[in-house]
């Protein structure tokens, strides 16, 4: 896939968002609005793929928003960034099914290793990030995958858009 055309997504967990699993929250709504709106500014600017890491929380609502933009809109393919098969299991049954759902909408489903490692998160955000022109943060400051995710992409010249929780 063509570096400029790409558009990747890092972001917190629920534990560390202020919602928590709340996605009826207001303040939920509101940032899946802003999501939704920096999805389609990339499409507009000319992203036509989107790579997701599959992950609970932000991840999950950025693969909803570009499926959603692609029943709407050509061209529009989503890849599915998995650091290990395994990834949802141990996760509660809704958001499996959610996974499972999803990822079976996916154009692409890309396995980074076929075991769980301490560093294969890390190596799924590098992937995408090495494979996109545009990274959409969802970061308040907080230390952890998505902190080390946006230095990354900063360093390879990566267009990195910071939208608070």
């Amino acid at each position: 896939m063509e570096k400029t055309a790409a558009c990747c997504v890092t972001g917190h967990r629920p534990e560390k968002l202020p919602w928590g699993n709340r996605e009826d929250d207001p303040r939920c709504v509101d940032l899946q609005n802003r999501l939704r709106l920096e999805v389609e500014r990339a499409y507009n600017e000319g992203c036509r793929h989107f790579l997701t890491g599959m992950a609970r929380g932000i991840d999950l609502y950025f693969a909803e928003i570009v499926l959603e933009l692609g029943r709407r809109v050509p061209g529009v393919s989503l890849e599915a960034v998995i650091p290990y098969p395994e990834q949802a299991e141990g996760w509660p049954a809704g958001e499996r099914e959610r996974y499972g759902w999803l990822l079976g909408q996916c154009a692409v489903e890309t396995v980074v290793q076929q075991f769980y490692t301490p560093g294969c998160l890390y190596r799924r955000n590098r992937y995408m990030v090495d494979r996109a022109s545009r990274l959409l943060a969802v970061y308040g400051g907080q230390p952890g995958g998505t902190r080390y995710t946006v230095h990354y992409a900063l360093k390879q010249g990566v267009d990195v858009v910071i939208l608070e929780p």
